[in-house]
């Protein structure tokens, strides 16, 4: 009997991740303002009313996917921003780092570049305030590197942003060449190294 809460709990996260589960595949073919609770607890297989024991609203459930796509991000951003190795290694990582990412979550980078303008107000601040902790971590990353002497802390954050813009639009690059041949995803790398390559330049002259 003492193990009993225990296995409620447990059941009850296993039940909240599988409706997390569905709701990513249901979302692979929509947008969260058009998906029903429905839809998501009959792909489970549970009742409706078992859906506001773990969310209040769709909505809430889409906070919940944005913190299970980006919480994971972290380590991550502060990786590719990292003052270790010379400005092409470090480029060369980082597009590896976010290409191997997209290859093992595309469900999750398909719904953050879909869901950052939708029309779900939550969800939309949400991807917002996980962007800026990610600016944030890599301004701080980038004040440690001997190239940051003498730059602003705004001028620091500004580069933060560009960086983290530019991941993005990197990972929706390689998430359209996911199925394309091999030559077109190397291609799809070469254009992100040379676009991070071109903010690395940028950064070099910035006080010039």
């Amino acid at each position: 009997m003492s193990h009993t809460p225990g296995a409620r709990q447990a059941q009850k996260l296993k039940t909240r991740q599988a409706l997390l589960d569905a709701a990513l595949v249901l979302l692979e073919e929509q947008s969260l303002s058009s998906l029903g609770l429905r839809e998501v607890t009959r792909a489970v297989g549970v009742a409706p009313t078992a859906f506001y024991r773990h969310f209040r609203s769709t909505a809430d459930l889409g906070v919940a996917l944005v913190e299970e796509a980006l919480g994971s991000l972290h380590p991550m951003i502060r990786t590719t921003v990292s003052p270790a190795g010379d400005s092409d290694e470090r480029i060369a990582r980082a597009v590896e780092l976010i290409a191997g990412h997209v290859a093992a979550h595309p469900a999750h980078v398909r719904f953050v570049a879909r869901e950052r303008h939708g029309g779900v107000q939550p969800v939309r601040e949400a991807i917002r305030e996980e962007l800026a902790r990610f600016a944030e971590e890599v301004r701080a990353e980038l004040a440690k590197d001997a190239e940051s002497a003498g730059w602003s802390d705004a001028d620091l954050r500004m580069l933060a942003g560009l960086y983290v813009d530019q991941m993005l639009i990197t990972a929706s690059l390689f998430l359209e060449t996911l199925d394309a041949p091999e030559e077109e995803r190397r291609l799809a790398a070469r254009t992100a190294e040379r676009q991070l390559r071109l903010i690395s330049v940028g950064r070099r002259h910035w006080l010039d």
